[in-house]
C-alpha cells in the first residue's frame, strides 16, 4: 500500500500518527508514504488528480488498487484490515467514546484551527484574512476547553491510559499551530501538558515537524 502525504499538514499528520502508533504496537501494514510537494503543484498534477479529483492529501492507495481520500475512511479501513491491537478501544463503549471524543477533535478543533492558521500565516502563501480569522478562532478555543477539562484528571491519553486515534487527531492540529508559529495553550495546561508528553514519546519520532 501507498500513503500520499504531505509533513505537517493536519489531515496527512493525524493518518501518519496512527501508521506510527501500529507500527510501535507491532503491526507491519506494509505502507509507503509518499511526499506530494505542495509548494511544486504537485498535488494538481495529473496523477495526483487521478488518485484524488480533489487534490487534497492524504491518499491511501490499497493493495487491491483502489483509492481512499478521506482521513477518517483511511484509518477505519486500516483498522479493519488490522484490528489488532485496537486504536479505538477493546469494547463497543470505549469504542463509541473515543469515536466521539475523536470527532470533537477534528469538527471542532483540526478544521477550525487549519482554517485559522491559513488566514493568519498560510504556508501556501495565501492572503491573510482577519475577518476569517476572527470568526474561526472561538471554535477551536471551545475544543480547546473540552479537550483540557477531559484530561484535568492527569490521564496520560484523551481517553485514558492507552493511546487512540483521539490523540492522533488532536496533535495533528497542534502541530499545525506550531508549524505556523501560533500554538498558545496558555489557557490551557492540561493540554499542554499532554501535549509535550505526547510529542517526546519515542513511537511517534519522525512523523512531527513542530
Amino acid at each position: 500500500m501507498k500513503l500520499y502525504m504531505l509533513p505537517a499538514a493536519p489531515n496527512p499528520t493525524k493518518v501518519m500518527l496512527y501508521i506510527a502508533e501500529k507500527t510501535a504496537q507491532g503491526v507491519d501494514m506494509g505502507i509507503e508514504q509518499i511526499m506530494v510537494n505542495v509548494f511544486k503543484n504537485e498535488q494538481n498534477s495529473p496523477e495526483h488528480l487521478a488518485r484524488n479529483p480533489f487534490g487534497a492529501m492524504p491518499v491511501l492507495e490499497t493493495s487491491a488498487g483502489n483509492m481512499l481520500f478521506e482521513s477518517l475512511p483511511i484509518i477505519q479501513y486500516l483498522e479493519e484490515r488490522f484490528p489488532t491491537p485496537s486504536l479505538w478501544g477493546d469494547d463497543v463503549e470505549a469504542r463509541a467514546l473515543a469515536r466521539t471524543v475523536e470527532r470533537v477533535c477534528d469538527v471542532r478543533l483540526l478544521n477550525p484551527s487549519a482554517g485559522y492558521a491559513h488566514a493568519v500565516n498560510s504556508p501556501l502563501g495565501l492572503p491573510e484574512n482577519p475577518t476569517i480569522a476572527e470568526w474561526l478562532k472561538p471554535s477551536f478555543v471551545r475544543g480547546l476547553d473540552y479537550v483540557d477539562g477531559l484530561l484535568a484528571d492527569g490521564r496520560p491519553f484523551v481517553m485514558g491510559d492507552r493511546v487512540t486515534v483521539a490523540d492522533c487527531t488532536l496533535q495533528a492540529a497542534l502541530q499545525f499551530l506550531r508549524f505556523r508559529e501560533l500554538e498558545d495553550l496558555s489557557a490551557h495546561p492540561q493540554a499542554a501538558r499532554w501535549s509535550e508528553a505526547y510529542r517526546a514519546r519515542p513511537e511517534i519520532e519522525g512523523v512531527l515537524i513542530g
